[in-house]
């Protein structure tokens, strides 16, 4: 077996795992209300006093898509609200993307458990890509992520239970995989989605309220570029007005799936034109920061990643299968998840980014933010505590 990568030279960090990270946040909030013991898999009180979050009859908890603690920091001049009210700062998970994050948080259980490794997955059925976030070309969402969902753990445990999004997320196949359980209330508008949190927080329980415009800016323009900013000041208007407007005990906790980096100008490699990487090379799953590599029948895996290392030295960190499972990359793993995991598992650094033409679309190709990796930007995202 061939050596690890040096991460600290490279800039990566591993997630935190069963630590101060995203998979924590839920448990706490339902330690926080009374309902700890609904957690079977982790010590969920442990997890409140780990991440200061008070007791209260209610907790509202927003989760904003790519908004990472660095990127934040950085423009913390149009976020008072949010810069009023940060409290620490938490790791997500690897890979640092929306599918395998809102499992970890809908769960409190890794990537490794939930099965839910990337952007797209390999199907081990079909051997074609499933997409989790459309859901496209994956199993079924029980069977394919076989986690309890915390959510629906509370509400079969009497807790009341609210979920704030959009209206077609209702059914999806992602929400039925990891956020299903309680009543899903439909809402367009962020500013719709307050109202409707500040009316549930006047009742025992906890609520979860998702927001993406931050994300969509960021791969589409960027997150340093005025639309950016402009949807984080939008999301600083509304969750200042919804603290402000809830009642007595109830308490709202922010965070965020992931960060983002932009990667006009940084290193590329396409692997349909690049015969180091393409050699012996099936099918690229995952996304280009965070790849899953999955070799033809045949192929002997060290070879395999020596060749990518030397290709991307310096700006990749490459592992086997088995040297990732055994650094604990994506937790814990289970049986079933393990075919899902890539003979290799590259993780960029810096800027750097690998793409496929021969099946990622030009759109995707063409994002300006992207994510995925172990950089401080992609990992770390802000925990925030308000109360009236």
């Amino acid at each position: 077996m061939t050596s690890g990568p040096d991460l600290g030279a490279l800039g990566l960090s591993l997630p935190d795992h069963g630590g101060r990270e995203l998979g924590a946040v839920l448990p706490a909030a339902l330690a926080a209300v009374g309902a700890g013991h609904v957690v079977r898999h982790r010590r969920a009180d442990k997890d409140r006093a780990r991440l200061g979050i008070p007791r209260a009859r209610h907790v509202v908890v927003v989760l904003i898509d790519g908004l990472g603690h660095h990127n934040l920091e950085e423009r913390r001049g149009h976020a008072p609200f949010l810069r009023s009210a940060e409290q620490a700062v938490i790791s997500a998970g690897y890979p640092s993307t929306t599918a395998a994050s809102l499992a970890l948080f809908g769960t409190g259980q890794p990537p490794g458990r939930t099965g839910l490794t990337g952007y797209t997955a390999r199907n081990p059925r079909t051997g074609k890509l499933a997409n989790l976030v459309s859901w496209e070309g994956a199993d079924d969402a029980l069977e394919w992520q076989r986690e309890p969902s915390l959510l629906q753990e509370a509400d079969a445990a009497g807790f009341t239970v609210t979920t704030l999004g959009k209206r077609r997320f209702a059914g999806s196949g992602l929400t039925q995989a990891v956020l299903r359980g309680g009543q899903f209330v439909g809402a367009e508008r962020l500013s719709d989605r307050i109202d409707v949190a500040s009316a549930a927080a006047a009742r025992p329980g906890v609520s979860y309220c998702y927001w993406g415009e931050i994300d969509a800016a960021g791969h589409r323009y960027g997150w340093q570029s005025d639309e950016w900013v402009a949807a984080l000041e939008d999301a600083d208007r509304e969750l200042r007005r919804l603290a402000r407007s809830l009642p007595t005990g109830a308490i709202m906790v922010v965070t965020a799936d992931h960060g983002m980096i932009d990667v006009p100008g940084a290193p590329r490699w396409d692997v349909a034109d690049e015969s180091a990487l393409r050699e012996g090379v099936e099918i690229i799953a995952g996304e280009p920061r965070a790849l899953h590599v999955h070799l033809a029948a045949g192929v002997d895996r060290d070879t395999a990643a020596q060749r990518w290392r030397e290709r991307l030295d310096g700006y990749a960190a490459v592992w086997t299968r088995d040297e990732a499972i055994a650094l604990g990359l994506f937790g814990d793993v289970a049986s079933h998840v393990v075919e899902r995991i890539g003979d290799l598992v590259v993780a960029m650094a810096g800027r750097a980014i690998v793409v496929d033409s021969r099946t990622q679309s030009e759109q995707s190709r063409a994002l300006i933010g992207m994510h995925g990796s172990l950089t401080p930007y992609e990992l770390q995202v802000p925990l925030l505590v308000a109360a009236p």
